[in-house]
């Protein structure tokens, strides 16, 4: 199976409490953007990448796409625009690739490694569907009556999704489709999956490859980054 992969780089990030949009702002020396970006571009399995942005941030998104050497910025096939919604905006890259496979990818997740990317691959080319994933740490508890809480979830059944998903790429469009017809919204494209009644492999994650979010997570990115520098793995 060939794959291609979207890249979501078109959210706002308010919680990040940047002027702008947080995939730009420099992670050791180079936009989140490009690490994300030159960890797929290094895949063996990965043919093509198609990068959605915010409209009128084209241009930032190939300046970071410019960090990247040659042989690398040559998988990135396209760089379009996104929608309001992430859903809209991973349709936007799905249209852009022609790829049987295809993974989607949150580009404020910089510290995805390589393997990680090929282990999504492989399980999806055997179940048709798969996700990164780490056990959740913490006791979860139901809120019932606001404010109280009502149940405790086994723990042992809990598991915190991240990105790379992999899937096979007209079966995600055929789940973006049904999803717009009926209206229907989800946070993630494993969502659109499971309301089709596919079942979705999780393929065992790492903590390290945390989302950017808060002001705080960008310098434990740069201590992760460090400390894999330093072990000599980088993000392979």
């Amino acid at each position: 199976m060939n794959w291609g992969v979207v890249v979501v780089a078109a959210g706002r990030g308010t919680r990040m409490g940047a002027q702008g949009n947080k995939v730009y702002l420099p992670l050791a020396g180079r936009p989140i953007l490009a690490h994300a970006l030159e960890t797929f571009a290094r895949c063996p399995s990965v043919d093509s990448i198609a990068v959605v942005v915010a409209p009128g941030e084209e241009e930032m998104a190939a300046a970071a796409v410019r960090e990247l050497a040659p042989a690398d910025s040559a998988k990135v096939r396209a760089i379009v625009a996104g929608g309001a919604e992430r859903q809209e905006s991973v349709g936007a890259g799905l249209a852009a690739l022609d790829t049987e496979g295809v993974l989607v990818h949150d580009a404020a997740r910089p510290l995805v490694t390589g393997g990680q990317i090929e282990a999504c691959c492989r399980a999806a080319e055997r179940f048709g569907a798969a996700a990164l994933a780490v056990p959740v740490k913490d006791t979860i508890k139901v809120e019932g009556e606001p404010g109280f809480m009502t149940a405790t979830p086994d723990r042992k059944t809990l598991w915190a999704v991240q990105t790379p998903q992999a899937f096979v790429r007209r079966e995600l469009i055929e789940a973006h489709r049904a999803a717009k017809e009926e209206g229907a919204a989800a946070t993630d494209d494993t969502m659109l999956m499971e309301r089709l009644g596919r079942k979705v492999a999780i393929v065992p994650g790492d903590y390290r490859n945390l989302k950017i979010t808060t002001p705080e997570d960008l310098p434990v990115a740069e201590l992760f980054l460090a400390a894999a520098s330093s072990e000599g793995r980088g993000r392979t």
